[in-house]
């Protein structure tokens, strides 16, 4: 059955602050394979500009897809999530995420639409950090494959 199309513009409450550490930086960094000294490195990341090291360009996946599980999770939604597979995802950032930044996501639905009888549905995350000021936004598609035919 097609998601309701009425859900288009919901805007789910903040999350709670994610405080972003060093150590969380440099292994994700490191689980990327990504060698960036700005990652790692305070006095790296100083000379170019930053207050502290930054961390990847994806590192705010993890933040911003968990804030996505709210509207996963709205029973009144009805999304069948042993049926999802992530289909995209994009950001677009204000400055980078850097470490002792405390952030909040607040996630809306941007889209639902269903073709060949998949649910497609675009969640907006909007990151800001503990100042309000806007650090990134990003962009979801989860797809609810079809049931099979019996």
């Amino acid at each position: 059955m097609a998601l309701d199309q009425s859900f288009v513009g919901r805007t789910y409450p903040p999350t709670e602050p994610y405080e972003v550490g060093r150590e969380k930086i440099r292994e994700f960094a490191e689980a990327v394979g990504d060698a960036n000294p700005a990652y790692t490195d305070t006095e790296a990341a100083r000379a170019l500009g930053h207050p502290d090291v930054i961390a990847p360009p994806t590192f705010v996946f993890a933040i911003t897809f968990k804030a996505a599980g709210q509207v996963v999770a709205d029973p009144q939604l009805g999304l069948d999530y042993s049926r999802v597979v992530h289909g995209d995802q994009k950001f677009v950032y204000n400055r980078p995420v850097r470490a002792g930044d405390r952030l909040t996501v607040t996630s809306t639905i941007e889209t639902i639409r269903t073709m060949a009888g998949n649910d497609i549905l675009d969640i907006r995350g909007e990151v800001h950090d503990q100042n309000g000021e806007h650090v990134v936004t990003a962009w979801t598609k989860l797809v609810a494959r079809a049931a099979e035919e019996a």
